[in-house]
């Protein structure tokens, strides 16, 4: 059942699974809504004791959009080129308000790739709200930007250029498919059935606005973030070795710079994490966690 949470005149959207287990939030990535955390692997974690929320960020499915504008390149938005339509401060409001709407004072929290900033931040500037953080697929958020392309395979974007939907509603879905493709995982099967039953029902909450992305990178550029080196959360940092879009050093920088944090690499592993991993990966969030398994 979709519930919603208020951050000012900014409504998220949120799902609840399991009952009164640990309670860990998941955040979504860059332009992708919470459909895109797949319910197996939330099943996973609800038979391992734990109680799941996920939510749309803002400017995505569910949740409150903004006002469309002219779509710069991704790196344009990086490098300053985009005015921010609103700032990471803000979404990390909107992290505080799913979580006082659910009723947690503390959480477990996981993010993937933009999310895994997200959870970094929480961490550093609301400690007493997190748990444990599990920073997946992702790189350090309190670097400068110059060192944030470092981490960042360009070629990636060359790829996904070349997707350009159509203007039917199935031509958008072959393109939500095609970019899941393009940071999947090279050593595992593509998850097609998976992926075009998610890529459907995202289009179906909300056609994708592809300006999101920009406003998200732009958010991100406009926060000053204290430093990693300042987590006292208990922390796992998980990378794939194959990833297409953030380069392994990412992921090893970002448990080296916290204090105690566990980095585990999986062979094969793209920019998500691949069911045939569900298992393993929900194990270390256990340990991490302390929840029996």
């Amino acid at each position: 059942m979709i519930e919603y949470a208020t951050n000012g005149e900014v409504r998220l959207a949120y799902e609840r699974f399991g009952g009164d287990g640990e309670p860990l939030l998941l955040i979504m990535g860059l332009d992708f809504q919470m459909v895109w955390w797949p319910d197996a692997f939330i099943e996973r974690l609800v038979e391992a004791g734990f109680a799941v929320v996920r939510f749309d960020n803002r400017d995505t499915g569910l949740s409150t959009s903004f006002a469309p504008l002219e779509r710069p390149a991704p790196y344009k938005a990086l490098l300053g080129g985009v005015a921010p339509a609103y700032t990471a401060r803000d979404m990390l409001d909107d992290v505080l308000a799913v979580l006082d709407a659910v009723g947690w004072r503390s959480a477990h929290v996981m993010g993937g790739s933009m999310g895994a900033g997200l959870a970094q931040a929480l961490a550093m500037e609301h400690p007493d709200r997190v748990r444990t953080l599990v920073s997946a697929v992702g790189a350090p958020v309190d670097v400068g930007i110059l060192r944030t392309l470092r981490y960042v395979r360009p070629g990636v974007f060359r790829t996904l250029a070349r997707i350009r939907p159509g203007d039917s509603d199935e031509e958008q879905i072959d393109a939500l498919v095609e970019i899941y493709r393009a940071i999947a995982s090279p050593g595992y099967p593509f998850p097609e059935e998976w992926a075009r039953e998610a890529a459907r029902i995202s289009h179906a909450r909300h056609p994708r606005d592809q300006a999101t992305t920009q406003r998200q990178l732009a958010a991100g550029r406009a926060h000053r973030y204290p430093s990693l080196s300042t987590i006292t959360a208990p922390t796992l940092v998980i990378s794939g070795r194959d990833d297409p879009l953030i380069r392994l050093q990412a992921g090893r920088d970002t448990a080296r710079r916290i204090p105690g944090a566990r980095f585990v690499v999986y062979p094969g592993m793209g920019h998500a994490i691949p069911a045939e991993l569900f298992d393993e990966v929900v194990g270390e969030i256990s340990r991490l966690a302390a929840v029996p398994t």
